[in-house]
């Protein structure tokens, strides 16, 4: 694994942990099991840190998602169970990451950034499982996934959080709701 994608993990791990008034250059260095210094010798200020934690979100976003898989109820249900289990901490910081960009508009066009990289890649999958309204339906399931998701790891569900057969299930009557094919 290269440096930055070490940097950024553990970029990842300290805003989970400890939110956004965590993530310094020191605390990274820290997590990361690198010398101090590390982390400023890539990102030299705080958003060139954040930036760098947002680009490793997305790349790592984009390795969950299996785009041969022909199930799209399990394509859902694996992507949601992934991010509420193995990527707890990623979207942890994602939601303090959206916070952030709430008030800081710098840090905005770097979360929005990584959203339209998800959004198309979802009206991508959706467009090829025969979706006649790829971005109405994108956003539409992409509401039920962040709403799984939020409910899981924040929310009143966050006690008893959904396993992939309930989520699979969640999967499918969205996607009959909006007309869309179970399998591609």
């Amino acid at each position: 694994m290269d440096r930055i994608s070490v940097l950024g993990d553990a970029a990842i791990e300290v805003i989970a942990a400890e939110g956004m008034r965590g993530l310094t250059h020191r605390a990274v260095d820290r997590a990361a099991g690198l010398p101090a210094g590390s982390t400023s010798y890539y990102a030299r200020t705080r958003r060139a840190l954040l930036e760098l934690a947002m680009a490793r979100m997305v790349e790592l976003d984009e390795a969950v998602i299996d785009p041969d898989a022909k199930d799209l109820a399990d394509v859902l249900a694996a992507t949601v169970h992934a991010a509420i289990t193995a990527g707890r901490s990623r979207m942890l910081a994602r939601y303090e990451f959206a916070l952030e960009a709430t008030r800081r508009p710098e840090l905005r066009a770097a979360y929005d950034e990584g959203g339209r990289t998800i959004r198309d890649r979802c009206v991508e999958l959706l467009a090829a499982a025969g979706s006649p309204q790829p971005e109405r339906h994108t956003r539409v399931l992409l509401n039920w996934l962040d709403g799984s998701i939020f409910d899981a790891l924040a929310g009143a569900g966050s006690t008893n959080p959904p396993d992939r057969v309930e989520l699979a299930d969640g999967a499918r009557a969205v996607l009959k709701g909006l007309g869309l094919p179970l399998t591609r």
